[in-house]
């Protein structure tokens, strides 16, 4: 079951649509893409987010990511 995780938003690029979260639970560092950022939410370095872990091509990654 995929419960929402809680993290911080360590590194995020608007122009080319991608960052990293820092997870609070202290696991490595997940990539998000712009695309899986909810509507009306815009990331910048240092916020705290929700997400939901999922899969990307390249391993884990941050989906349906919001401002806590």
């Amino acid at each position: 079951m995929n419960t929402e995780q809680t993290g911080k938003v360590k590194f995020f690029n608007e122009t080319k649509g991608f960052g990293f979260i820092k997870p609070d639970s202290g696991e490595g560092d997940l990539f998000v893409h712009i695309s899986a950022i909810e509507s009306g939410n815009k990331l910048n370095n240092n916020d705290k987010v929700t997400y939901m872990l999922g899969e990307g091509k390249r391993g884990p990654c941050a989906t349906q990511v919001k401002k806590a």
